[in-house]
């Protein structure tokens, strides 16, 4: 199993690179950095100048692989997101109980992230705290329409969709599963970010964790009995 996890590669549209960083140690390196560096110092600040020092490479070697700095933050959104898919897709693929498959995709994205070792060069717990405080910068520019077009935003559309579809599979009555998938990923991070930030505007704590709400939310609008699960 640990040798068929090391072949595991996660597609990016290739519109947002200009060179594969998964193809390089450099380009790993670049992407390992770069979390950590964004992390530390939030996405304002950082800049190829200050990541370059970071890997001990000339700025312009960074600008191989990516146009600018926004690129490079679609780049990590995008990854992250096809991470959750690929743990949504290989956690849910065998489970043929429409309500058991819904709430273990649930708990898959909506649960605190833990360390990948099959994807060495990517800290996913940094990666994941940038998805909290970061990731609405990579679409909420005036460019957002353009760049959805050309597919930037296609692998977290999809893992929506995943979502949505297993939605309907528990309740086709239903008339927002696509909103309702939307709201448990995007409100998922939300939650994070009052855990860490607002804690007076949020019942969630580490007694009652995000995964506890919206699977007690999505019992109750989609009207599941408890003994659904």
């Amino acid at each position: 199993m640990e040798y068929i996890l090391q072949d595991i590669r996660i597609g990016i549209n290739e519109k947002i690179f200009l060179k594969d960083p998964q193809s390089t140690e450099l380009g790993k390196r670049i992407v390992h950095n770069g979390i950590r560096l964004i992390n530390e110092s939030g996405f304002e600040s950082f800049t190829f100048r200050k990541l370059g020092k970071r890997i001990k490479s000339n700025e312009s070697s960074i600008y191989r692989y990516f146009e600018n700095k926004h690129k490079f933050l679609v780049y990590l959104t995008s990854w992250y997101w096809g991470w959750k898919e690929y743990q949504l897709v290989f956690a849910t693929n065998s489970i043929e109980n429409a309500n058991q498959k819904l709430f273990t995709a649930i708990e898959i994205l909506t649960k605190p992230v833990e360390q990948d070792e099959a994807f060495k060069h990517i800290d996913e717990v940094a990666l994941n705290q940038i998805i909290i405080n970061e990731s609405s910068k990579s679409f909420l520019t005036k460019e957002v329409d353009a760049e959805n077009k050309d597919g930037y935003f296609l692998i977290y559309k999809r893992l929506v969709n995943r979502l949505a579809k297993m939605i309907k599979s528990v309740n086709p009555k239903y008339p927002f599963p696509s909103s309702l998938a939307s709201m448990i990923i995007e409100g998922s991070l939300h939650q994070y970010f009052l855990i860490d930030h607002f804690t007076s505007i949020t019942d969630c704590s580490k007694k009652v964790s995000p995964p506890d709400y919206f699977k007690h939310l999505v019992e109750n609008v989609l009207k599941i009995e408890n003994n659904g699960r």
